[in-house]
């Protein structure tokens, strides 16, 4: 392993993966606390605030879609005299626009890459993730760690063009490793995921077809294990990870988890359970490109084409090469993930 960074650089600071990334750093009984300094990109004050509020951390606005937008954050590091990690985390999931994607996912890692190597940093860990690969063509089949890139639609074309525009400059000289985590769940959720609860316990999240297929899921608490071992394991660079749970979820399991979790927590959850033919994900799936095709993105059209579809992969190499153990299943990560909204008052 190597030694801790004297200084930890994290872009998409105040997202889902972000904000939980940073408080296991700063967080004194956390086993990946560290002491350096932590650089936070901020897109805005509003941002900026939010990482300002946890003790230990340098909000730096800027932005991962030029590459002055990185001066600041990448600034100074001549004078360090310790090693500088960074964690690429900046994306855009479901955006308005088909060209945001780009923009932010795919320019966005081509220019923190750059930015990286021009200023000698010692790894880079850029967070990917399964839609450069598309899904499982059949349902009992697992993405090996191994694949060939097989995009599914806008999102997927720009994170696999982030993955290669990193690869080119590993080929440049900089260290880089890619994970590639599936589905999150856990604290600091957004209001999709909350979306998601409260359709489970309404009896209106739907499942589509049989329920059979399956899910590779990701607990945030377990994704950031597996992006600390890729930073300090010391591995080839160009190296990429499947960083998930131990095994995936039928769909039927993933909802019937998330209502045993709503029900311990002392929500009336419905018996009822909405349940759609798997035509309906095929025809939302080819609205979705059309829409796409024009440009325009619509969250509930894309989500709802993927519902038929089994996303598995399987995490034996990160096991392997970095001693990955992901130590929260489902049920207890959706149990944490219910308290935690409740203890802030989010209405589930």
């Amino acid at each position: 392993m190597r030694d801790l960074p004297d200084v930890t650089i994290v872009t998409g600071a105040s997202g889902w993966f972000g904000q939980t990334f940073i408080t296991a750093l700063v967080d004194p009984t956390s086993a990946h606390h560290r002491a350096g300094e932590i650089r936070a990109l901020a897109l805005d004050h509003v941002d900026a605030q939010l990482l300002a509020s946890t003790p230990g951390v340098v909000p730096i606005i800027g932005d991962v879609r030029t590459p002055g937008g990185l001066v600041e954050l990448f600034g100074g590091l001549g004078h360090i005299r310790g090693a500088v990690d960074v964690v690429h985390a900046a994306g855009v999931i479901h955006p308005a626009t088909v060209s945001d994607f780009v923009e932010t996912n795919a320019r966005g890692a081509q220019n923190v890459a750059a930015a990286a190597r021009a200023a000698g940093v010692r790894r880079l860990v850029h967070v990917s993730s399964n839609s450069p690969f598309g899904v499982n063509p059949r349902p009992a089949e697992w993405f090996r760690n191994d694949e060939p890139y097989s995009p599914y639609m806008a999102y997927g074309r720009s994170k696999m063009l982030a993955e290669l525009r990193v690869l080119d400059e590993v080929a440049n000289g900089l260290d880089a490793v890619i994970v590639r985590p599936p589905w999150f769940y856990g604290p600091h959720q957004p209001a999709r995921q909350t979306t998601f609860f409260t359709l489970v316990r309404n009896g209106r999240f739907p499942i589509v077809g049989d329920g059979s297929q399956r899910r590779s899921m990701v607990y945030v608490d377990n994704l950031v294990q597996g992006v600390v071992l890729a930073e300090l394991v010391e591995t080839a660079p160009g190296r990429g990870w499947w960083i998930a749970d131990e095994r995936p979820y039928e769909m039927n399991e993933i909802v019937a988890t998330v209502k045993e979790a709503l029900a311990g927590a002392g929500l009336e959850v419905a018996r009822r359970q909405l349940r759609l033919p798997s035509v309906v994900a095929r025809l939302a799936q080819t609205v979705d490109g059309l829409v796409q095709r024009s440009g325009r993105y619509v969250t509930q059209l894309h989500v709802l084409g993927e519902m038929d579809k089994t996303i598995a992969c399987d995490v034996s190499a990160a096991r392997a090469e970095l001693g990955y153990s992901p130590s929260v299943d489902l049920a207890e990560g959706m149990r944490r993930s219910v308290a935690w909204c409740l203890a802030r008052g989010i209405r589930l």
